[in-house]
Parts: structure tokens; sequence; C-alpha cells
């Protein structure tokens, strides 16, 4: 298990990688890089991107293929291209997972009372969403690669309220993996999403711990004063941080990881955390102008490393 964290596909964050002793990165934006469909040197510019990560001991440990609705009819198509292309290059690099957010299919109702348009439930479509991505397993699965859907809820104050992302409550998780025969379709895992909704990291992995193929390294604080006031639904009452300055178990989640036989990296989610971050020049002081992202990528990297065993 080595630490890394989320980043596009470029060389000078693998020299800055390799300069402060990471191990690994997730690649995020594949579908706006040169391995994008439409891109006629897909294969060669992943294999130089590959080769340029080998050079520098940083395995890629995922790729972040797709991270917004691929169940919109306006999306589907193009999604199932991205998806598809995704696979290949995880195949031609050895990289083990394709992650996404397997998405909804949103469709609205009129409520009796008041006559007001209202979701209709997620789970009501979980069919249509289990047919668009079982092909994609198969074919993943026919390649050597697996897939990892992350439970970001994609809705207001960090929950799932009028979002577009099924995952996004861990009841899903499960009805899902019931209607579904792909064992290679599991989890991109990450408890700031989970503690944001009052849920225990450590003991949603005792349950789906098996499930988890990826990890994105991230925390959360929740301002219980704030709560107390003015309710859940409140900005500011929870927030994400970086792995350290929130109020995740680093030492029993990564106790529970190794102990369910996790197999890959922990990879920081950058550009989350409202202080840990480059914060542009009219910002408001004291933090105006400061660059403290990379910072808080080597502070949290500091924190987790204390908890794992010797690096693989």
């Amino acid at each position: 298990m080595r630490i890394g964290f989320t980043t596009e596909a470029d060389v000078e964050l693998l020299d800055w990688a390799k300069q402060n002793r990471f191990g690994s990165i997730e690649w995020l934006r594949f579908d706006q890089s040169f391995a994008a469909p439409g891109q006629e040197r897909w294969r060669e510019d992943s294999e130089r991107f590959g080769a340029e990560a080998q050079r520098r001991e940083v395995r890629i440990s995922a790729i972040g293929a797709y991270y917004r609705n691929p169940l919109d009819p306006a999306q589907l198509e193009s999604a199932r291209t991205v998806l598809y292309r995704a696979i290949d290059v995880a195949a031609l690099l050895d990289i083990k997972t394709v992650a996404s957010f397997p998405g909804a299919v949103i469709q609205t109702t009129i409520h009796s009372r008041g006559g007001n348009p209202v979701y209709e439930p997620l789970e009501n479509f979980l069919p249509q969403i289990v047919a668009f991505w079982e092909p994609i397993a198969h074919y993943a699965a026919d390649h050597g690669v697996r897939l990892a859907f992350e439970h970001c809820p994609q809705g207001p104050f960090h929950l799932p309220v009028m979002h577009y992302n099924i995952f996004g409550q861990p009841a899903m998780w499960e009805r899902f993996f019931n209607a579904t025969q792909c064992a290679n379709i599991g989890l991109e895992w990450d408890p700031a999403h989970l503690l944001c909704q009052f849920i225990d990291p450590v003991d949603n992995l005792r349950k789906f711990g098996a499930k988890v193929f990826h990890v994105h390294a991230k925390d959360a604080f929740l301002h219980r004063e704030l709560l107390a006031t003015y309710g859940l639904c409140h900005p500011g009452v929870a927030e994400h941080r970086l792995p350290g300055f929130g109020q995740a178990n680093w030492s029993e989640i990564i106790h529970e990881l190794i102990r369910a036989g996790y197999d890959s990296d922990l990879n920081i989610e950058s550009y989350h955390d409202p202080v840990f971050k480059d914060h542009p020049a009219d910002a408001k002081a004291p933090l105006a102008g400061k660059k403290l992202e990379r910072e808080g990528w080597r502070r949290a990297q500091q924190h987790l490393q204390q908890y794992l065993p010797t690096p693989s």
C-alpha cells in the first residue's frame, strides 16, 4: 500500500511525487486527456506517460474515467465510449482499476400535495443502471480490469439530496451488488463522504471492505455547534479536509483495509481542503495569495505514513 495523490496525467507532478517520496497517483480527468476518445495517438501517448511514471517508480493505481452522470441520456453514449477507452488504457499499462460514478436515472413526478416536481427514488431505476454497467464490466473483466464506483453524493451539503449518483447511500451499494453477478465491480471508497452523512467509516469497512478496490484518502470535519444550531442542511456543518485535519480514525481505517485484503493505494484527493489549498491573491486575509495545496499533501502523507506497514 503506497501513499499518493489524485492528479491529471502531468509529468511535472510525477517529478514532484518522486522528489517528495509519494509512491502512486490516480490519473484523473481521463476524458479530457491525451488518451480520450478522438485522440489519434492515444496508445503511444499513454505508453509514454506510463513509462514516465515507471521511470520515477510512481505507480498509477487507478484511472478516474468519468465523474459525471453516465446514465443521463445526453451523456450516455459519450460516457460509454470514454469508459471502454479507459479500460483499454488500463489494460495497456497494467493498471488494475478504472473508477467512475455509476450515475443515476433522473426522473421527476408531480407530488399530489402542492403540485410540485419531486425526484422519483433512484432505486426505482436499479435495473437500468445494472443493464448499462454489466456489459462494460464484462469487457473490463476480459481485459483484467475492475471497475470502482465512487460514492460521492454530489448533492448539496455533501448529502444525497437531489443528487445524481445512486451510490451516494451505502444501502444502494448493497442493492447493486446483490443485483449483479459481476465480481469485478466494487468501490472507490472515501471516508469523507461517509462522515458527512454521520456514518462511521470503520464500521462501513467491516461490512464492505472486501469490495473496496481503490481509496480516495480524504477527511472531513463536522461542526457540532453549527449542527446543533442550524441542523444538517446548513453550509459549513460538514467540511472536507485533507487526512489528519479531520475526524477520521486513520489508524483504524488502515487496519481494516489491511484486514480486508486491500491491494491498492491511498491516493490523497486533492483540492478540497478549505485551508490547505492555493488561495487567490484577492482572497480574504490572512490566506490571500498563500500556496498551501502541495504542503497539505505532504502533511497528509506524514499523517498516513505512520499507520502503514513497510511500503511495497
